[in-house]
């Protein structure tokens, strides 16, 4: 390098430095006070306002208080269970840490990133980016040997307690319980972590020390009631998993409620949600309780379904995409960052090879202009795939709501007939019974009036198949304008496959009617005597 680059580079670097170090986070910003007051009331105002600051700080150029932002942003994100938002920021933010060199927030990026991929289950992953967050932060800590660094080790430590716990490797979850305490009586005048010692309680009932896992639990419990009730998620949970331990499945049941009326209230912790449906359901179906069992179990498939996609697959397809992308575009960075370097090296020996660099140049724009096209035409062709993947999986999200809300409108509709069947049934017997004659009069007006007619069923069908199918009569008047009313419901029921008898019991007419009618149809719909009706009516 040249004397005078070198110069250069090194003034570059101390006012960096310089601007980096005069940079603090400011946790006193009106915007960040008020996203912080809302997060547990109205989550989607906090994000509102997180957005806001975020953006701010960008125009002002004030990068660590911009990446705060993103954090926070990230984070409110993760705890609201919309994971891909939040994996989208922590990238987000990492990438303008690495810009920045600021290594406090590239640190907190990973720990981030650590905690999501742990809620996929990509332990490996999870591992990865907690132990890339935990060097950083050693290494500031070795550094400038601040109390505040040393914590953050902790919090380091604190997450693979979780993943460990949460992976049922005991061994090392102790093994790390003990090292955080060891940075806990490091750190004088420090107050004791309560977040820890409830980590603790659980391992306490891991070795059957039932009374000791109960007494660091409430203590937990009474800090967390006045410091930070959105824990309370979690404790009650491992309250739950405790007395579960205890063979006190009454004591299990109440703490596991509590733990779902506090996610509820605080909008927090929600992936927990998943955990403690799947042992109430447990509990519940050991007590006899089918009910309930079921009750938690399909609430548990639920959460899961919304939370990951289709059997646990579409979430995690996005994140896979996402990898992917990621490590292609950083592929491309490299390819170019090596490019350069060599077009340095020939800058530092033109004072002698004029002639030689000036053909390499012409060489190296058209190999650099040829991959940049390149490179160009995969990001596109990169960016389309993923478009075209998540339209695909937002379609087939809509279809398949779709066809689960007509699925439970033809139930319904089955309901209202086996209704109107069984008030006929107990009219008919109560017709052959002649004596009791006033009670059976009494027993056929309260039978009048709980009977729906044929129009206040299919008024009742309609409107909930309107609800459904909002576009179809519509459609249906567009393309074939000379369908008579009759005709538009048979199509209406044709939609949802009904048989043309159960056609009959809620049109009130009968069967010879219907196949009348559907002939009739045929005509108007000018279809051929090898085309299927059923499905003809099913693509409109």
């Amino acid at each position: 390098m040249k004397p005078s680059r070198l110069y250069i580079s090194m003034l570059s670097i101390v006012l960096y430095h310089s601007i980096l170090f005069s940079q603090q986070i400011d946790y006193n910003h009106p915007l960040l006070i008020k996203a912080e007051s809302l997060k547990f009331k109205k989550p989607d105002s906090a994000a509102y306002y997180f957005k806001k600051g975020y953006n701010l700080k960008l125009k002002e150029k004030d990068t660590i208080n911009a990446i705060n932002f993103l954090l926070e942003l990230s984070l409110l994100y993760s705890h609201n269970v919309n994971y891909g938002k939040s994996y989208d920021g922590y990238w987000k933010a990492l990438l303008l840490a690495e810009k920045s060199n600021d290594l406090v927030s590239m640190a907190n990026a990973y720990h981030g990133l650590g905690w999501l991929y742990g809620f996929y289950s990509r332990d490996d992953e999870a591992l990865k980016y907690f132990n890339l967050s935990n060097k950083i932060r050693k290494q500031l800590y070795e550094e400038y040997n601040e109390n505040w660094r040393l914590q953050y080790i902790g919090s380091n430590y604190f997450s693979l307690i979780n993943l460990y716990r949460d992976t049922k490797d005991y061994d090392k979850a102790r093994a790390y319980i003990d090292s955080t305490y060891q940075i806990q009586n490091r750190l004088v005048g420090q107050p004791k972590s309560y977040y820890l010692e409830a980590e603790s309680g659980f391992m306490s009932a891991i070795d059957n020390n039932f009374d000791v896992a109960l007494e660091k639990l409430n203590e937990a419990k009474n800090y967390f009631e006045i410091n930070d009730p959105s824990y309370m998620v979690l404790i009650y949970m491992l309250f739950g998993d405790v007395y579960k331990r205890m063979n006190k499945p009454k004591e299990s049941i109440i703490h596991y409620e509590k733990s779902l009326e506090a996610s509820s209230k605080y909008n927090s912790h929600l992936n927990t949600d998943l955990l403690v449906y799947e042992s109430l359901s447990e509990l519940y179906f050991k007590e006899n309780n089918i009910a309930k069992a079921y009750k938690y179990l399909q609430k548990g498939t639920e959460l899961n379904n919304k939370i990951f996609g289709k059997k646990s697959n579409n979430s995690r397809h996005l994140l896979e995409i996402k990898d992917l992308y990621r490590i292609e575009k950083d592929k491309q960075e490299d390819l170019i960052n090596q490019q350069r370097i060599e077009k340095f090296e020939h800058e530092d020996k033109v004072w002698f090879l004029q002639s030689v660099i000036l053909i390499g140049t012409i060489i190296f724009l058209v190999l650099f202009g040829y991959l940049f096209i390149r490179y160009l035409r995969n990001k596109h062709k990169n960016e389309k795939l993923i478009l075209k993947e998540k339209q695909k999986l937002k379609l087939q999200k809509q279809n398949e709501v779709l066809e689960l809300k007509n699925k439970e409108l033809a139930q319904s509709a089955l309901r209202l007939i086996e209704k109107d069947e069984f008030i006929n049934n107990i009219k008919t017997k109560l017709a052959n019974q002649k004596d009791n004659q006033d009670v059976s009069s009494t027993i056929k007006r309260m039978l009048r009036t709980i009977q729906g007619t044929p129009t206040s069923n299919w008024k009742e069908f309609e409107a909930r198949f309107t609800a459904v199918n909002q576009s179809f009569y519509k459609k249906l008047q567009e393309n074939y304008p000379n369908l008579r009313q009759t005709d538009q419901k048979i199509c209406a029921l044709l939609k949802l496959n009904f048989p043309s008898k159960d056609m009959a019991k809620l049109l009130g007419i009968s069967v010879e009617s219907v196949h009348t009618s559907r002939h009739r149809l045929r005509k108007k719909l000018n279809l051929k005597r090898h085309e299927n009706l059923e499905e003809f009516i099913n693509k409109i």
